[in-house]
């Protein structure tokens, strides 16, 4: 005889197990993250691999990232702060000052001779972002924000000792800032993003570039120059570059609270020192891949980039009179910048 009640109780069984596991479903989050770096790429190896795997545990398998390296999702580098705004990506990282003049306030971390250490720019660029910066970033929830390690020049033919040898170099410089520099510096300036310098030094469209220690093993860069300027350690670094880690707002406010609370345990200015001070730590490696191949090192001394230094503080001013243009404290935006650097400084 069939039962009919058994029948009824199992159908509602089925139903509300059908009803949890679509819950369940509903909760599982996967974050498209997009960025420039290839797989080996130590940004790629040391900060999004552990951060994916951190939040993915952290949230009980609830959320999980796909991880999209060396612009595979499409595009071009200078796109991707678009491309978190407007949800095609769910997370980047990237550098605002790819694309130019579009975020102005954080630019003063761009300027020459501002810091020398990724960690106490880090903690400074933090603080300085919640002041004056936070509103160039409609649509975007930043997660973290540091400098890269210090910056140095890079060249194929021939050597840069002093402030004469710039002149007649065609050098690639990332941001707009550092575009201003080397023309200062009596270089010609060539403004492109990281992936199309191998490209660039391989056709001779440029002799040299600016980069940090940290990038050049995952591209084979110290395989493609010889020579590598380095700068006395008891003057602030040439130049560095400010890089976002960056969430669609949208996305993140659609979260859970309890995957929330993961993205929060896993950002904020705590985690934007602990990225600088993996940054601080990678010149090593990268610097010892060109000792071994054999390539020549010079450091120049402080008593030199005290010229340097005179020659460009022009851009100071260019970027006080910009930023009082857009109705906003140019002065003291340099001042709180520069104090807040002093404040986190790293003994050396």
């Amino acid at each position: 005889m069939f039962d009919t009640q058994a029948f009824k109780r199992s159908t509602l069984a089925l139903a509300a197990g059908l009803l949890m596991g679509g819950s369940a479903l509903a909760q599982e989050v996967t974050l498209k993250f997009h960025h420039i770096w290839n797989p080996q790429a130590m940004a790629s190896v040391n900060v999004i691999g552990p951060w994916c795997d951190k939040i993915a545990k952290e949230a009980a398998g609830k959320m999980k990232c796909q991880v999209f390296p060396a612009m595979s999702m499409g595009g071009t580098p200078p796109q991707l702060v678009d491309q978190v705004k407007d949800g095609v990506a769910d997370v980047v990282i990237t550098l605002p000052g790819y694309t130019a003049g579009r975020f102005p306030a954080l630019e003063v971390f761009e300027l020459p001779f501002m810091a020398n250490s990724a960690e106490a720019g880090a903690r400074a660029a933090w603080d300085y972002l919640q002041k004056y910066a936070l509103k160039e970033f409609p649509g975007t929830k930043i997660l973290a924000i540091w400098l890269h390690d210090e910056g140095y020049v890079h060249t194929r033919e021939k050597p840069v000792r002093t402030l004469a040898d710039f002149k007649g170099l065609k050098m690639r410089a990332p941001t707009r800032q550092t575009n201003k520099l080397l023309s200062t510096l009596g270089a010609s300036p060539v403004g492109m993003p990281l992936p199309a310098i191998v490209d660039a030094v391989g056709k001779g469209t440029i002799d040299g570039f600016l980069l940090p220690w940290e990038v050049m093993p995952s591209l084979k860069l110290h395989e493609m120059v010889k020579y590598h300027s380095e700068t006395d350690p008891s003057r602030p670094a040439l130049y560095s570059a400010v890089f976002v880690f960056a969430m669609n707002q949208a996305r993140y406010d659609a979260l859970p609270a309890d995957l929330k609370k993961v993205i929060d345990a896993n950002s904020g200015a705590a985690y934007s020192q602990a990225i600088g001070k993996i940054w601080d730590g990678s010149q090593a490696a990268g610097r010892k891949a060109a000792q071994d191949r054999g390539n020549t090192f010079t450091m120049i001394p402080a008593a030199e980039l005290d010229n340097w230094i005179k020659v460009s503080a022009p851009l100071y001013d260019d970027f006080v009179a910009d930023m009082d243009k857009k109705g906003m404290p140019g002065k003291q935006m340099v001042q709180d910048a520069r104090d807040l650097l002093a404040k986190y400084k790293i003994a050396k």
